[in-house]
């Protein structure tokens, strides 16, 4: 997970060299002198497009200690209710929600431009409010429970305030986006009655909105708080421990050792760390932070040009998000609301995630073919076998982890928790990730503050949903969606495609998803598309609009990181992706891809045609591969690659001759160019 909350490392961290070499060329006076105005810089785009990093100093003050204290405890308690169970549903997501707004008005700066090191006045009242709502809603809950419905006024005032918390928790976290679009919709919720034609509802008032959004589980307390207060906190711990231990450095080092040689080698590193972290990790601009800091200055080293190596960080930190097992957490909330179990959800989507990060490869690799970029030397790189002597130990939580998912038979949960224990007891297997106990008391804090952005999002979206739900917006919406449409298809996915990435704009993926399979995937579903290929399908491009433009926070803040435009990075960005941006249109028409109809051969058969499109499409792109392509060339290459993916015998025929010929006419002029070789590749 991210550490920007953390204060100082670990004392393994410390003392401990890192396996990463060293590969400037340049004397160490002057790549100090010439790195820190990029650090500088790169600082400053942190905290312009990671809101996670706009933290007050807090660490540094008498308030460390009962703040460690507070976060420490609800991560024991998160842990304890796992296990042992606890308080009523109801209450334990009140418990859960008004811990993590304590965090956040605790730590969250109330503006940028704010110099405090403490909470002002009004957040310590922020503090007293959050804590207020959780003691009244557990009073009253018996009361709840046979009202049936019927609200006091003091329920009104609670109710109200819960609300406002809530979004000005959100508008810290996660920006203004968020938090206006639930605005925008309780102002639905009351002035329904007023709404023309389709999107008309009975209209409610605004002492029941409030009270439903705070009452009852459908609004505040839905569902994504539910899963955000089982699953999400405990795989964000798992991740705190697993950073603590090393394990972002064995990512990067086992990278290296892995992919430095080869050709543009910095970038097939970066590309690999990054769908290893982000899979765990959970956020694309956290992704971008972390691993961004310490990828892109090696690729702008080797030759790739600054826009270009903020684009392999933050596409290959988007697919992060889909790559299993853990999938940024976004899968925990899918399969709650589909009622499909996590491990089916992890292993369909094993496929497509591949193919993306093949298609972000191929680019990498004939970029670097084409600027005569090579990887870094041998003797400057680590071995196999040193970074797995160090630090290979700490694979064992992840593989006790995915037989603990797929074999054991067990919960999610006691899954999660274990797996918790036993990464700390792998990590004292050695001295270099063995942890103190102030290491661990460490991480329990940091996975408490990391979960912030994501439960206070969780939190603020329930509102969207749970106007949704009260009004039956959704419904509505997907039925507009197909009738716009005219009940095919293609023009249905193309709307919603580009629906899901103007609602992903600037917010971060998990609340992006829960909006957008709100709004976006009941009409794929109309259309007798599974339900599961739906749900993927806009998820990916929820996803994606961290990196396309005019929004594209992931590639804005790679930009930060590399000094190069941050519209030019969304859209390379863009292009690298552009393999995976193909890949749900073809699981939606061949549902086989996600295994979820058909044979194993129809499976393996799907796979390999898309398998060759996402090449084509990738040399296409690049406009590389032996010589230079011309444009004509290039789009004969997408004619083919579209003709092959396209679910019917007849075009996976004439997309084959179409690509036959454009690859036989690339080799004749490489030919004439006394180029067609496996070194030009």
């Amino acid at each position: 997970m991210t550490n920007e909350h953390r204060p100082e490392a670990g004392p393994q961290e410390a003392s401990s060299s890192s396996l990463t070499p060293d590969i400037s060329t340049e004397g160490s006076v002057q790549a100090e002198a010439r790195i820190a105005p990029e650090q500088a810089s790169s600082t400053d785009a942190v905290e312009k497009y990671d809101r996670e990093s706009r933290t007050r100093d807090v660490w540094s003050t008498k308030l460390a200690l009962p703040l460690t204290i507070f976060a420490v405890g609800l991560s024991l308690y998160q842990i304890y209710y796992a296990l042992f169970g606890g308080p009523p549903t109801l209450v334990h997501r009140a418990i859960h929600v008004g811990a993590i707004l304590v965090l956040c008005f605790a730590v969250q700066r109330f503006r940028l431009g704010e110099k405090r090191r403490t909470p002002p006045w009004y957040d310590w009242l922020f503090i007293a409010g959050s804590i207020a709502i959780v003691v009244y809603l557990a009073v009253v809950f018996e009361k709840l429970t046979v009202s049936g419905g019927r609200f006091d006024p003091i329920d009104v005032v609670f109710s109200s305030l819960c609300l406002l918390l809530v979004l000005e928790a959100a508008r810290r976290v996660t920006g203004p986006v968020l938090p206006i679009l639930a605005v925008l919709f309780i102002v639905y919720d009351y002035y329904g009655r007023s709404m023309p034609g389709l999107f008309r509802h009975r209209g409610y008032d605004l002492d029941q909105i409030v009270t439903f959004m705070y009452e009852s589980t459908e609004g505040i307390f839905s569902t994504a708080i539910g899963v955000s207060s089982t699953y999400i906190f405990l795989f964000i711990l798992f991740g705190a421990i697993l950073q603590k231990s090393g394990m972002g450095q064995f990512f990067n080092d086992i990278a290296m050792a892995l992919a430095g040689q080869a050709r543009g080698g910095p970038a097939k590193v970066a590309v690999l760390a990054s769908g290893f972290l982000g899979s765990i990790n959970g956020s694309a601009i956290a992704n971008v932070v972390t691993t961004g800091a310490f990828t892109i200055p090696m690729m702008k080293r080797v030759g790739y040009h600054r826009n270009f190596a903020g684009a392999v960080e933050s596409a290959a930190s988007v697919g992060g998000q889909i790559m299993p097992p853990i999938m940024g957490a976004a899968a925990f909330i899918m399969s709650e609301t589909l009622g499909i179990p996590y491990t089916q959800i992890v292993l369909v989507a094993i496929i497509p995630a591949v193919l993306y990060y093949l298609a972000i490869l191929i680019q990498v690799h004939l970029r670097a073919t084409s600027q005569g970029l090579s990887g870094i030397s041998r003797e400057n790189l680590p071995a196999v076998m040193e970074v797995m002597k160090a630090r290979g130990h700490l694979l064992l939580p992840l593989l006790f982890l995915l037989y603990m998912l797929f074999f054991s038979g067990t919960t999610i949960l006691f899954a999660a928790v274990t797996t918790i224990f036993v990464t700390v007891a792998a990590a004292m297997v050695r001295k270099t990730t063995r942890m103190s106990m102030l290491d661990i008391v460490h991480a329990l804090r940091d996975g408490a503050l990391t979960a912030v952005s994501v439960a206070v999002a969780c939190a603020c979206v329930g509102i969207i949903v749970g106007v949704a739900t009260q009004t039956g917006f959704g419904v509505k919406l997907a039925g507009t969606i197909v009738t716009i449409g005219g009940g095919f298809l293609l023009p249905t996915l193309l709307m919603t495609a580009v629906a899901c990435i103007i609602l992903g704009m600037g917010l971060p993926s998990i609340p992006a998803y829960i909006i957008v399979s709100t709004m976006a995937a009941p009409a794929l579903v109309q259309l007798e598309v599974p339900a599961l290929a739906a749900h993927l399908f806009v998820f990916y491009f929820g996803l994606f609009a961290n990196i396309t433009p005019p929004v594209a926070l992931a590639a804005f803040a790679a930009a930060g990181h590399s000094g190069g435009s941050p519209m030019r990075t969304g859209f390379l960005a863009m292009r690298l992706a552009l393999g995976g941006l193909i890949v749900p249109f073809v699981f939606v028409y061949q549902p086989e891809l996600l295994m979820l109809d058909g044979t194993l051969w129809d499976t393996a058969r799907a796979t390999v045609i898309l398998l060759i499109g996402v090449c084509l499409i990738a040399v296409a792109a690049e406009g590389q591969l032996f010589v230079p392509l011309p444009p004509w060339l290039r789009g004969l290459l997408v004619i083919g690659a579209i003709g092959l993916v396209t679910p019917s015998y007849i075009f996976d025929l004439i997309g084959a001759v179409v690509a036959v010929a454009a690859l036989a006419i690339t080799m004749v002029m490489a030919k004439r160019q006394d180029r067609l070789a496996w070194r030009e590749i």
